[in-house]
């Protein structure tokens, strides 16, 4: 079975950086697509970014881009989220997820989630 350990959630000030981390354990990334997504309280869940299955394409929801770079290590089966000039309303919980199809954009697996404050 698939396994998203997520890692590297916290409280930052705004204009502050985080970097979050998705390990997977159960198989590769090779071939399949990897995202993020969050939910604000209140709110429901959005996408944030997206990597494509071959790795060549990236995808960034508009209230992030320029701030935001995923990222994958091949070799450490992690994907990342590097967060920069983060703001309040970034505070959620962010997930990971992968799909259990090779190269489609059907998310299956799920990561339990990590909780992002970005105090003003």
């Amino acid at each position: 079975q698939v396994q998203l350990v997520e890692s590297g959630g916290g409280l930052v000030q705004a204009g502050g950086s985080l970097r979050l981390s998705c390990a997977a354990s159960g198989r590769t990334f090779s071939g399949y697509a990897v995202g993020w997504f969050r939910q604000a309280p209140g709110k429901e869940r959005e996408f944030v970014a997206a990597l494509s299955w071959n790795g060549v394409s990236t995808y960034y929801a508009e209230s992030v881009k320029g701030r935001f770079t995923i990222s994958r290590d091949n070799a450490k089966n992690t994907v990342y989220l590097q967060m920069n000039s983060l703001k309040p309303e970034d505070t959620a919980v962010y997930y990971c997820a992968t799909p259990g199809v090779a190269r489609t954009y059907e998310y299956e697996y799920w990561g339990q989630g990590t909780q992002v404050t970005v105090s003003s």
